[in-house]
């Protein structure tokens, strides 16, 4: 029976117009963004069938294009609204903080920076700049790499931290494995950052890593 036919609080769309989108299940709201399913398949078919394969709505968008695109009733335009939904909820989160938003506190940091990068399938490295107060001037992603590692380079960090007049730095960046602690490469970039920086009077303040569900503070865990 197509969703059409159905009654219309059991209708997706219908359903989040009238209850809110916290109402919906994940396959639901899957379903809203393909619109249309294939003979035999709703699009809440195809959308619980690709939760059912991919384990979780995490692991499914984290798929690539060649993936997807071999699902049944999945084509080129689905695919590109279930990415660009994916995207707008990232911008989302980021304009979520604000600048001259004062991060004098982990929590806050790690709660901003896992929304933006958790979700990458690469690594990525990226760069909170902030004011001697605290407040932040920009958030940067600087680096992306593969899903082992990214090339960084601490001059490029200095003529950022230069060209913002940032008085403070947070860096951070993602294990897409999901296992945040720090690497014996991870802590060498640390220290070399730190001094890079130290030359032009610029503090770090703090390396947050993003695994999943936990993250890992290199302030926290007393490591300088």
């Amino acid at each position: 029976m197509p969703i059409t036919d159905w009654p219309n609080e059991d209708r997706p769309r219908e359903k989040l117009l009238t209850k809110g989108e916290q109402a919906l299940t994940d396959a639901e709201l899957i379903a809203i963004f393909l619109k249309t399913g294939v003979r035999g398949q709703t699009a809440l078919d195809i959308a619980k069938a690709l939760l059912s394969e991919y384990g979780s709505l995490r692991k499914l968008l984290r798929m690539p294009p060649q993936a997807l695109l071999q699902t049944l009733g999945i084509g080129r335009a689905k695919y590109a609204a279930l990415k660009a939904a994916l995207e707008l909820g990232r911008r989302y989160y980021q304009a979520s903080l604000p600048t001259g938003a004062i991060l004098d506190n982990t929590r806050l940091a790690q709660q901003f920076l896992a929304d933006r990068l958790r979700d990458y399938p690469n690594e990525v490295f990226a760069c909170l700049f902030l004011d001697t107060r605290f407040r932040l001037i920009s958030f940067e992603e600087l680096f992306h790499g593969t899903i082992h590692s990214a090339a960084i380079y601490p001059r490029e960090i200095v003529r950022r931290a230069l060209m913002h007049n940032a008085a403070k730095v947070i860096l951070a960046h993602n294990h897409p494995s999901g296992h945040p602690a720090p690497s014996t490469a991870d802590k060498e970039i640390t220290k070399l950052i730190q001094q890079a920086l130290a030359l032009i009077d610029v503090s770090v303040v703090d390396h947050i890593i993003i695994g999943n569900p936990e993250n890992f503070s290199f302030a926290d865990a007393g490591i300088s």
